[in-house]
Order: structure tokens, then C-alpha cells, then sequence
């Protein structure tokens, strides 16, 4: 399900970043998404959309898997890409995970990326409620990562 779907056109039309971590918290950023350079909230869109939307991206990997029984094609795309732009040094801007200093954490935010790796985060305007939200995916990341490192 894509949010380009709800409007029949096409996905390059849209302009959305969901930030964070990838799975369960990550953060959407309602405030911020465009369609043609029109805001969102100026198109007719109920919060059950939003949510249906939500919850379909944030299991679209188990829809994945249930369809074909294996998830490793769209790793494999995204990883070709993410090579292609560090090969052509395109210095492209791509949601992608790097240390944050600021979270205390690896969390995915725009980031410009070329051949040196992440030269620069980016910081996508946001409300109040979807930086709580920011805070709260990097709080379970860290909390997953100290999970990991003290059963060793």
C-alpha cells in the first residue's frame, strides 16, 4: 500500500520521509508530506487512511515474505542502489541509517551519500508529536542494542 495509491497517481508524485528506525516505531511525518508540491492537509485525507497506510508499511516485509516466502529481493534492490550511489558518487539524498550523536543511536534520517559515505544528516521539519516520536525509535534502539550486548 503507498500513500499514491489513495490518490491513483503515481508514487514519484509524492513527497514524504518516514524516519528513525525501520519496523514498529518509525516515525512518519504527516506534517511535511506533499503531492505536487500541495501539502497534505490541504487534500481531503481521514486518519484511518493514515493509519491503514501506516500499518501497511510498517509490515509491508511479513506481506513480502507471505507472498513469496522470502524477503531478500527487496534488500537486494535497495542495497544495489545504495552501492550504485557510492560507486557514482552522486551525493544523493536517500533515507538511510547512520550514527546520530544526537539520539545516542544508528537511526535513518535524509542523509546525503556519496563515495565518503554519510557527509551530512539532514533534519526534516516535524512536529512536536512526530519528534516525541523520533525520540521514543531511538530509545528502542538503544534498548535493542544493550539487549544484544549483554547476553554476550
Amino acid at each position: 500500500w503507498h500513500l499514491a495509491d489513495y490518490f491513483q497517481i503515481s508514487p514519484d508524485s509524492v513527497q514524504a520521509n518516514v524516519v528513525g528506525e525501520h519496523g514498529t516505531t518509525e516515525v512518519f511525518l504527516w506534517s511535511s508530506v506533499t503531492i505536487g508540491g500541495v501539502p497534505l492537509r490541504d487534500l481531503a485525507f481521514d486518519q484511518s487512511t493514515r493509519e491503514t497506510i501506516e500499518q501497511a508499511i510498517r509490515y509491508a516485509n511479513i506481506t513480502i515474505i507471505e507472498g513469496i516466502n522470502a524477503s531478500q529481493y527487496g534488500i537486494g534492490m535497495i542495497c544495489a542502489r545504495i552501492a550504485e550511489i557510492v560507486i557514482r558518487d552522486e551525493q544523493a539524498v536517500i533515507p538511510i541509517g547512520s550514527y546520530n550523536p544526537h539520539y545516542g543511536t544508528t537511526l535513518s534520517l535524509p542523509s546525503v551519500l556519496g563515495k565518503n559515505g554519510v557527509v551530512k544528516v539532514l533534519e526534516p521539519a516535524r512536529t512536536p508529536a512526530e519528534q516525541e516520536g523520533l525520540l521514543k525509535s531511538a530509545d528502542a534502539l538503544k534498548k535493542a542494542y544493550e539487549q544484544i550486548h549483554s547476553v554476550k
